[in-house]
């Protein structure tokens, strides 16, 4: 028993006292992120390159230093925040990869989930403060913000501020849900509602009543606020442009002009950068250091919470040994008699749920008569056999040989067992057999009858992997069936392969649960019953050859072996060819096999024959070359391992694999293939074309099936979709109701912009919920339905796209009703007379969105094999793309080098598009502080004051143009004015959607081409099979 620690309660089951734990867990994670110090080296790069892409992107415009600067010093100050945060919201990930170790070592009790919380946090300070130091210095001086000492370090400490209070506000929201998936939803919502209300996309003072309050209770707006104080307190800036000005105006001065941005003073050639934050945002510069107390005093809580939440949130819990059914199922099962009743408290709960325990079910012997000596399933006609096979591979520079001339056949209606021990290459010799090596160089002769295979060779075995892979949300009939559609022959019909399908669930004795959900391992199918499903899969194809088995027993207890073996005697018995990997069976088991192929390590074999009566020839055969007696209650597995040096411990008294090729046995094998390679071929053999395709159906009806299939899988895994329609309606109606019936002011016209920019920020969270499926379903695919042929990676690409866009088209059309009609642009075009046009045309683009995103996600996913690569490559493209879409900063602003990224951007034309379809051809009514006001000439009117610069400049109006004393100028007149201020354009609408298609044509285009290239045209690398003859035999 061991001791606890002097420190630790003597009640505590910790053996070590909470601060020992946070100790020695440092010590953990401090050699974990050094041995791989290639993440936190990638993080700082990677946000060391995004900080010059963004800085750079606004260092044209800042270096002029005057009131022009205004708002893209806070546009550059509102991104890096926003940047900042993104950055943090990809710690869940990493969360939620280390919880189920943290969960299990919490079940040995070997520390505090809230010691491991609290010591991750310590030793990820260094790697987050260098990544925060790295971005926000080269940000700083990129864009040219202030260049003072005491200002900088106060940026600099401020943003470190915000990246550690978002960091453990999102590891509480991590925390406090039980999945990713359930964590990226809330995760997602509250990243919007903080950007949203940090007062630069809405002002304070230009926010709603009922919202207002978040902006009270939002850490990064106190962020916003005391950096955008920090930056202009105390600072004078020149006027960019004065109003009026020309010609006309050449010899006025004083309060007859005033500059052009607000918080200006008539006659005054600069404007305080105090006045221009209080005007524009309300911002004092009291309030600077009492915004950086409140940033910690909210790092310290969200720290405290998680830590909390850490020890007493304990994740998910599986439900136990369940089976699930489809709820019509369990009607129809209750209505059959099938479904052993429940007491009134029981059905009760049932009404409610879909699972069922097994011991409510009957059984099959309850069920049904025993009939498998009626039923037909297909039987093998061909003998598969094989000589000199050898595998090498180039590991380095060296050639290793796996496989060592290995021989052998399987024939119709036996059991053939292949043994021998770790790394005699008993998989491989599977995989090279079955076709399904995708590297390395195999020699020898593979064969079906004397001939060699052929391109349908893969579909006409059954091979059941190890490990049970099937689709979570079918069921065994449906799994069976789709198997059956797909990989028998087109010309049989629909009915006959369901009624196939109904013979092997008999014979398979799956009668009990053939409408259940296959599931997941504790609330599903079990494990004896998972790997009866696999069987079956691969026995509906009906396979003409042989099934290949991997280690079918492995894992499983000594009942259920002996199960899987009956099973696959039955199989035999019924005419299949089996050969079957096995490791050490015991010795009851071994006695249900008729011949045994066993190899030593190096692929070479010691044994290929009969095993007889129990295993009695086997036996012989090594006592009669030279092994010591095999007594009588011992193994026979274990003592053939023994005797070949392979079992622990053990030495073999000679080289059994020269032995064996120097046996009578050898000779009569090389014989008997010598036999078979040349009267074999001479059987006529009828197959027709279709026979000798790759696949059983054709690409149309495989796309058809497989979209059907992943249709269902999306109904009845809801949370994928439940989780783009929350976020969807969630979000755009959030936006939509913070800028609820936006007015054509300059402030509203600008709102209205960013909410279109709010509007595609659902990106990532929409991407980042698809990448998981795809993964989950390409993995599948590639594991199991590839290989054996079912379908095409044609119809999985295909089948992909047709299914996800529709769901995508309708979280468009609902995105479409509860953000364009709060926002009001519905009032400014019915304003213009335009009201149908414009509002279908922004339900277009809406829809459009949301495929580029599935599009998008396809194409980034299609060549990566982890979903979170493919996450961190769309959004850095996502991300460059909103940065250069031309709302932070106009395409005139621009270095030059960065022209073509607005270009090229799929954004720049969805917001030039949406936004002109939103605004255009109303006018423009300026709020009060918005309003320029100046004294006009003496003896003149502000209306003939100000007609000469109006008729140059064609825009603005005067809000009194009677008025003497003081004239109230508003600078843009008419929306079209504004589009034209941010390089919009009502008259390029349809031109712009077209290209926004073109760019969701090419996602797709590249996708298929991506996933050819990287996963299909590698997998098809055919390696080199000698031809076979006879005169080749190698003694």
């Amino acid at each position: 028993v061991a001791k606890q620690s002097k420190r630790a309660r003597p009640s505590s089951p910790y053996t070590v006292s909470y601060g020992l734990q946070v100790k020695y867990l440092l010590e953990r994670n401090f050699w974990r992120i050094r041995n791989n110090a290639s993440i936190s080296l990638f993080m700082i790069f990677g946000n060391s390159s995004m900080a010059f892409i963004l800085g750079s992107m606004f260092y044209k415009v800042m270096r002029k230093g005057d009131t022009s600067t205004f708002y893209f010093r806070g546009a550059a100050m509102f991104f890096a925040i926003l940047f900042n945060a993104f950055s943090c919201l990809l710690e869940i990930f990493s969360l939620y990869e280390a919880r189920p170790i943290t969960e299990k070592h919490r079940t040995y009790s070997l520390y505090h989930p809230s010691a491991d919380a609290f010591a991750s946090i310590i030793s990820e300070i260094p790697t987050k403060f260098c990544i925060a130091v790295c971005f926000n210095i080269i940000f700083y001086f990129l864009v040219n913000f202030r260049m003072n000492g005491g200002v900088f370090f106060f940026y600099l400490l401020m943003n470190v501020v915000g990246v550690f209070c978002m960091s453990h506000m999102f590891r509480c929201v991590g925390s406090l849900t039980k999945s990713l998936s359930e964590a990226m939803v809330p995760a997602s919502m509250l990243l919007l509602a903080l950007s949203m209300y940090t007062g630069f996309a809405i002002p304070k003072k230009k926010m709603l009543r009922w919202s207002r309050w978040i902006w009270y209770i939002n850490p990064l707006s106190y962020l916003f606020e005391s950096l955008m104080i920090n930056e202009f307190h105390d600072v004078k800036y020149p006027c960019a442009q004065y109003i009026p000005f020309g010609p006309a105006y050449a010899n006025i001065s004083g309060t007859e002009r005033v500059c052009s941005a607000v918080g200006a003073v008539p006659g005054q050639a600069y404007i305080l950068g105090d006045d221009y934050i209080k005007e524009s945002y309300g911002y004092k510069h009291s309030e600077k250091w009492r915004s950086l107390g409140i940033g910690l005093a909210y790092a310290i809580f969200f720290l405290g919470v998680y830590l909390f939440l850490c020890e007493y949130n304990e994740g998910a819990k599986q439900a136990g040994e369940i089976l699930v059914f489809p709820r019509s199922v369990i009607k129809r099962l209750k209505k059959e008699g099938k479904l052993r009743e429940k007491n009134t408290a029981e059905d009760i709960e049932m009404a409610a749920d879909t699972s069922v325990t097994d011991k409510q079910l009957l059984s099959s012997d309850e069920m049904a008569e025993e009939s498998g000596a009626n039923i037909g399933l297909s039987k093998s006609e061909a003998i598969f056999h094989w000589r000199n096979l050898c595998y090498d591979v180039q590991i380095k520079d060296e050639t290793r040989r796996i496989l060592n001339n290995v021989d052998g056949w399987v024939k119709p209606g036996t059991l053939t067992a292949l043994m021998g021990a770790s790394g005699a290459g008993k998989t491989t010799l599977l995989d090279c057999l079955a076709e399904r090596v995708t590297m390395g160089v195999i020699t020898g002769d593979v064969l079906v009858n004397g001939r060699p295979r052929d391109q349908s060779f893969p579909r006409s075995i059954g091979y059941c992997q190890q490990q049970d892979l099937h689709l979570k949300t079918s069921t065994v009939r449906e799994s069976l069936r789709f198997s059956a559609y797909l990989r028998q022959p087109a010309d049989v019909s629909i009915e006959e392969k369901n009624q196939y399908v109904e013979d092997v669930i008999k014979i398979l004795e799956m009668e009990a649960y053939a409408d259940a959900v296959v599931g997941v391992a504790g609330e599903g199918l079990n494990v004896e019953q998972r790997k009866r499903l696999t069987i079956g899969v691969e026995l509906t194809a009906k396979p003409k050859l042989l099934v290949f088995l991997d280690e079918p027993t492995s894992g499983l207890d000594s009942q259920t072996a002996w199960s899987i073996c009956q099973l696959m005697k039955k199989l035999a018995d019924h005419g299949q060819a089996i050969l079957c990997t096995i490791h050490q069976p015991s010795a009851i088991l071994m006695q249900e096999f008729d011949r045994l192929l066993f190899m030593q390590r190096g692929g070479r074999t010691v044994y290929f024959g009969d095993l007889g009566k129990g295993c009695q020839t086997m036996i012989d055969y090594f006592e009669r070359n030279g092994s010591h007696p095999c007594p009588a209650d011992a193994n026979p597995a274990e003592w053939m391992l023994e005797v070949v040096g392979a079992a622990p411990g053990s030495h073999a008294n000679q080289d059994y694999h020269e032995v064996w090729r120097n046996s009578a046995e050898y000779k009569a094998v090389q014989e008997e293939l010598d036999w078979m390679a040349q009267e074999l071929p001479k059987k006529q053999v009828e197959e027709s074309a279709a026979d000798q395709r790759e696949f059983a159906t054709s690409v149309p009806y495989q796309a058809k099936i497989v979209s059907i299939r992943l249709f269902e899988q999306y109904w009845r895994s809801p949370e994928y979709l439940w989780s783009k329609f929350i976020l969807t309606i969630f979000n755009q109606l959030f936006i939509g109701f913070t800028f609820f019936k936006a007015d054509t002011s300059l402030q509203g016209l600008q709102n209205q912009m960013l909410s279109i920019f709010m509007f595609v920020c659902i990106f990532n969270p929409i991407l980042q919920q698809y990448l998981p499926s795809f993964v989950q379903q390409r993995d599948l695919y590639e594991a199991r339905e590839r290989p054996s042929r079912t379908f095409s990676w044609k119809a999985f690409i295909f089948s992909q796209i047709v299914v996800e866009v529709p769901w995508n088209l309708l979280a468009g059309t609902l995105a479409f009703f509860i953000y364009y009609y709060p926002i009001g642009f519905y009032a400014n075009a019915s304003a213009a007379g335009q009201l149908h046009e414009r509002g279908a045309l922004f339900w277009l683009f809406s829809c459009a969105f949301y495929v580029y995103v599935g599009s998008m996600g396809l194409a980034a996913i299609s060549f990566n094999q982890l979903a979170e690569n493919a996450a961190n490559l769309a959004s850095l493209l996502f991300t460059m793309s909103l940065s250069f879409c031309g709302v932070m900063t106009t395409p005139g602003a621009m270095p030059r080098f960065w022209i073509f990224m607005y270009r090229v951007s799929p954004l720049t034309y969805f917001i030039d598009a949406t936004l002109a379809v939103g605004v255009a051809n109303v006018d423009v009514h300026c709020s009060d502080y918005e309003l320029l006001r100046f004294t006009p000439a003496s003896r003149m009117t502000c209306g003939e004051y100000m007609t000469p610069y109006m008729e140059m400049m064609g825009t603005g109006y005067l809000k009194d143009s009677s008025a003497t004393d003081q004239c109230e100028f508003c600078t843009v007149s008419h929306t079209n004015e504004y589009l034209s201020q941010v390089n919009s354009s009502y008259s390029r609408r349809w031109r712009n959607y077209g290209i926004f298609i073109c760019y969701i044509a090419i996602n797709y285009i590249f996708a298929v081409l991506f996933y050819y290239m990287a996963r299909v045209q590698r997998i098809r690398v055919r390696v080199p099979v000698r031809a076979f003859y006879p005169s080749s035999r190698n003694n």
